[in-house]
């Protein structure tokens, strides 16, 4: 069972929107990947606004299996202006009544290991998005936040220190592994496409990297990993050379990006969402190691080769910070530490 998320974090969230809260007050949101790492700190910043000022408003979560929440995170999910709604996102039943906003988070980010995982990964963005906006265009959605990804991009060329929104890249549609970030890329097309045939307004988010409460400790997340060997007191493995560059947001700037994506982005304009400072692997490792003053070593697979591109995946905030006024608040130390003392907590 997961603890609630700090009350330090859950207000900073509201001071940074509480302006933008008003355009909730009495209406209904319907939310998609609420039980993943996005949907809880969406779901909590949500009931805690709706608390404190006093919105009256109502969420509906669409869920596969409403009892795993339960059990997960009964402080939410017990909630009354919570309804669990059964279903698969890609052919879900419509609940009844108009929805004036709609989160579409729910996604896997791996294919499950079987000949066909790509394929199903692929077919379960595509569909699930589409299936969305269907309803959405039907139930009186005025704003709609779709949460995309950096890997739209594709692979980012080693000269480019931070990718802009108006980079024209895309990922290699040769590659069985390029599911994913093609996935998101029909997807957001999906969302111009119905846009443009109904009033929706929709908001592109495109995420790269994050650290926070409820980000898995056994996954494909190499932050997560090390808090999670550090935590068991174990060497910090890093299996490749550890020259890979990447940024890392904390959770609680996630959700407030995200909630002002929602409420003032601009429709049909990319975002992207995640920190624009870079570290390589071996870095992140290091600051994970200063941040909970710990002595764990740190082991690296293999050895880094002079001369070899580096590989990155860090993104361009301009814009955000720019037309939204958006910025990052939490430093990656501290982010390590907050998630840190929250897994400890359990």
């Amino acid at each position: 069972m997961a603890k609630p998320i700090p009350d330090e974090d859950l207000e900073l969230i509201l001071e940074a929107t509480r302006g933008l809260w008003q355009q909730m007050r009495g209406e209904r949101l319907f939310l998609t990947g609420g039980t993943g790492f996005f949907g809880c700190w969406l779901l909590e910043s949500f009931l805690h606004a709706n608390r404190t000022e006093k919105l009256s408003a109502q969420v509906t979560v669409l869920t596969r299996n409403p009892e795993a929440f339960l059990q997960k995170c009964p402080h939410v999910a017990n909630e009354p202006s919570i309804d669990l709604l059964q279903g698969d996102v890609c052919s879900f039943a419509y609940p009844e009544g108009e929805y004036k906003f709609v989160i579409h988070a729910a996604t896997e980010t791996v294919s499950n290991q079987t000949p066909t995982g790509n394929l199903d990964l692929l077919s379960s963005i595509v569909d699930g998005t589409e299936r969305v906006l269907q309803f959405a265009a039907g139930h009186g959605c005025r704003k709609l936040l779709f949460t995309s990804s950096g890997a739209v991009y594709g692979k980012q060329p080693s000269e480019i220190t931070h990718l802009s929104e108006s980079y024209s890249g895309a990922p290699d549609a040769l590659l069985e592994a390029s599911a994913y970030g093609e996935g998101k890329r029909m997807a957001e097309n999906l969302c111009t496409l119905y846009a443009a045939q109904s009033q929706m307004e929709c908001k592109i988010a495109r995420c790269f990297a994050f650290v926070g409460p409820h980000l898995p400790l056994d996954a494909h997340f190499a932050v997560g990993n090390f808090i999670r060997d550090i935590l068991r007191k174990q060497p910090i493995h890093i299996s490749g050379d550890g020259t890979p560059m990447r940024s890392y947001m904390y959770s609680a700037d996630l959700a407030i990006w995200l909630w002002v994506l929602l409420f003032s982005g601009q429709s049909l304009r990319a975002y992207n969402v995640g920190s624009d400072r870079a570290v390589t692997i071996l870095q992140l490792a290091q600051e994970a190691v200063t941040a909970l003053g710990v002595s764990n070593p740190i082991e690296v697979a293999n050895r880094a080769v002079p001369g070899s591109p580096i590989l990155r995946y860090v993104p361009d905030t301009a814009r955000a910070s720019e037309e939204l006024g958006l910025q990052v608040r939490v430093d990656l130390r501290d982010a390590i530490r907050r998630t840190a003392q929250w897994v400890s907590a359990q």
